[in-house]
């Protein structure tokens, strides 16, 4: 398991065997401008975007683009309280996790995941649609609490 944090930035990918499996983007994170920390290639984006006062964004119509999506990538924002995150790799084995808390968003992109409430929650979560149920997962047993690899926070 390789984490890499780009320390100006604070934004951290989780990634194994050279695949990003997530995007934490910290509630603290404060650059100016638009800053997308997903490439082109990803079916779902993630961006930070600070504008001062006053700035326009031109009124605009998103063009209807055909795309073709393998696998659901889902967003959660953090509103308040703490979430375990665990992640597995695509064989349903326990890689390591992470503590998010309000502010914090995560972008899932490969591989596994499950959940723990660690505090009292309000999350959202964004996702591509249609949603299609029981079609749309593999269900799996994870670790409990007690087996979590948890990076420290910084």
């Amino acid at each position: 398991m390789i984490q890499e944090t780009n320390a100006k930035t604070m934004i951290e990918e989780i990634t194994y065997n050279n695949q990003v499996l997530a995007i934490i983007l910290p509630a603290e994170f404060r650059e100016p401008g638009i800053n997308f920390f997903t490439p082109d290639s990803f079916s779902q984006q993630l961006a930070y975007m600070k504008h001062p006062k006053g700035k326009s964004i031109q009124p605009h119509i998103h063009k209807q683009v055909r795309r073709e999506v393998f696998y659901t990538q889902e967003v959660l924002l953090i509103k308040k309280g703490k979430l375990r995150v665990d992640f597995y790799n695509d064989e349903q084995e326990y890689l390591e996790s992470r503590v998010l808390k309000g502010g914090d968003v995560i972008l899932l992109i490969k591989g596994g995941h499950g959940f723990e409430v660690l505090e009292e929650l309000e999350m959202i979560e964004v996702k591509q649609g249609p949603y299609v149920g029981n079609e749309d997962k593999v269900r799996f047993s994870g670790i409990d609490g007690t087996e979590a690899r948890v990076k420290p926070e910084s």
